[in-house]
């Protein structure tokens, strides 16, 4: 194989053995109410034990890991040496339907991933603080949010990676599109978290049709993220999936691989670096595989429909999900992207006798494509072990900055929001406003809190931007706030502060409610000074837009700018 293709690795995997189902995993189960295989008839009969189980447990962890607020130094540590715990599950963007008493399961199946240090770091505390070894055990449950289908174990058995193979989804399911749900837990009953996939669209089978760019969702557009199957003579038993290890292309049994698919120009030479289009991938088009966890390409491969045993070369229709498809080398003889057993190799195809316009090929050399998604979540607990679910973990999808000087204000726009959150820049908590499950609202921290003694920003200055939960569990953003040089001291503005600051500090000069106590004590007659009022919610916090218009009428001419990357 050409360019930087590999021809694959020869290292054996062999399947996880099935999990021991002990009495304390029991337990766990019930404080959870996930019916374990020895107690789904009777599980309604014990719900009220359950839910006293898991009432006690509660409390119990409650007392054992209090609630404590994140500190200074905690964050500073965390800057520093990170130690994050992120799920991810993997999952086709399609999932076929299953008819009758058949069961067509996922495929390729959902998987999870256990990823960062803090993984490990948890269970350690978790083992030392109950003097068990098994207390930091991780457990974990999914299903496809249906009553009609009870939860499948996910069996770890101390790896960070699982595959769940039986998932499936019935014809009286009148859903058309469902999530994922996981379900996870530790050994001494401490709840990690319910979890969700993206969504998955429902379809009876693959559409045999030419397929047309009216059907979008089903057609798979450049740089998107597909999986590659193969599935000789039709048995399940025999799927291998496309995949990457060890610096090698290979056919895996068990992992599969997301790779990006781009359309290139047909008359782009083979190169390292290359330039990509916009558009679906349309079958005669030349593409480019690149898996995305590490960044390794096949060479220059044109997409060809296949036909039974045979790559049809003048189809031009648009690739659709669960296609079977076959990949050509581009500029060899005839030779075709093909597994042998866990290698994957060349095969060259032979010219077909009776059309011109086909060449046939070997049942290695037929993928079937799918389009895939990631939900990914990333948390740390700052102070601890908690005693609460980590879920639901926020995401940011962007910042916004209104006004500028003392009264710059950030909008945190995202989702999973709750008023218990507060942004955090750097190492320094910000005054934090909750809007809305999707909106947040903080002030700006003055330089002098980075910089110290600094009383305008002379030079770039970025910091981190996490959410951090009242009980010190952090969430980080990858996102940054720079401060942007300033030419000199700026003029400060006490109208515009006491406004910005008014959900903390009372403000010295708002009146009294006209009629009360306070009114009538309020000062001498000749007192001039001006009064400002400020519009509040029904919380006494002032109401967000006319903070940012007060802002940016309060300091037009500001020489501060700061960006939010």
């Amino acid at each position: 194989m050409q360019g930087n293709a590999h021809q694959g690795i020869s290292q054996s995997i062999t399947n996880s053995s099935k999990h021991d189902n002990s009495s304390s995993q029991a337990d766990s189960l019930q404080q959870l109410h996930i019916p374990s295989s020895s107690n789904n008839q009777d599980f309604g009969s014990n719900h009220q034990q359950n839910e006293t189980n898991s009432n006690t447990t509660l409390r119990y962890l409650r007392e054992k890991y209090p609630q404590k607020k994140l500190t200074r130094e905690a964050m500073r540590k965390y800057l520093k040496e990170p130690n994050d715990q992120t799920l991810v599950v993997l999952h086709a963007k399609v999932a076929q339907k299953s008819y009758g008493n058949e069961k067509r399961f996922f495929c390729p199946p959902p998987c999870m991933y256990l990823l960062g240090s803090g993984w490990r770091k948890k269970q350690q505390l978790l083992e030392e603080e109950e003097n068990n070894p098994e207390s930091g055990q991780v457990h974990a449950f999914i299903g496809i949010g249906s009553a009609e289908q009870e939860m499948q174990q996910l069996h770890l058995e101390g790896k960070n990676f699982c595959t769940a193979k039986t998932l499936y989804i019935s014809d009286t399911d009148k859903r058309k599109h469902f999530m994922l749900n996981v379900k996870m837990f530790f050994s001494c009953g401490a709840e990690i978290g319910q979890f969700h996939s993206k969504r998955i669209k429902v379809i009876s089978k693959p559409s045999k049709k030419k397929q047309s760019l009216k059907n979008a969702d089903l057609c798979i557009a450049s740089g998107t993220k597909v999986a590659l199957f193969n599935r000789l003579r039709s048995q399940t038993v025999s799927t291998r999936y496309l995949h990457v290890e060890n610096g090698n292309f290979h056919a895996s049994s068990i992992q599969w691989g997301c790779f990006a698919i781009h359309l290139l120009d047909n008359d782009q030479s083979e190169s390292e670096e290359f330039t990509v289009m916009d558009g679906y991938i349309h079958y005669g088009q030349t593409v480019k595989l690149v898996c995305s966890n590490t960044g390794m390409a096949l060479p220059r491969l044109i997409i060809r429909k296949v036909d039974k045993q045979t790559a049809i070369l003048d189809a031009d229709d648009p690739v659709s999900q669960l296609h079977k498809c076959a990949f050509y080398l581009k500029d060899t003889e005839r030779m075709y992207l093909c597994l042998s057993q866990e290698r994957i190799i060349q095969f060259q195809a032979s010219p077909c006798p009776k059309e011109a316009n086909k060449e046939m090929i070997n049942d290695g050399a037929s993928w079937t494509i799918i389009s895939t998604d990631k939900a990914e979540y990333t948390f740390c607990d700052g102070m601890g072990p908690t005693s609460d679910p980590v879920t639901p973990v926020p995401s940011v999808r962007n910042l916004e900055l209104n006004g500028a000087g003392d009264v710059a204000m950030l909008e945190v726009n995202g989702e999973n929001f709750s008023p218990n959150l507060k942004v955090w820049f750097g190492e320094v908590e910000a005054e934090t406003m909750y809007r809305c499950a999707e909106g947040l609202l903080c002030v700006v921290p003055d330089i002098s809190f980075f910089r110290e003694g600094w009383k305008w920003v002379k030079e770039i200055v970025r910091v981190p931007i996490n959410l951090v939960r009242n009980d010190g569990v952090i969430y980080p953003t990858n996102l940054t706030f720079t401060f942007t040089p300033e030419p000199g001291p700026r003029q400060h503005c006490s109208e515009a502060l006491s406004i910005v600051h008014a959900g903390k500090h009372p403000i010295c000069n708002m009146p009294p409610t006209p009629g009360s106590e306070d009114d009538a004590i309020r000062g001498s007659e000749n007192d001039q000074t001006p009064v400002k009022r400020i519009a509040v919610d029904v919380h006494g916090h002032p109401m967000p837009q006319d903070t940012a218009a007060g802002m940016n009428a309060l300091m037009p001419n500001s020489n501060m700018l700061r960006t939010a990357t």
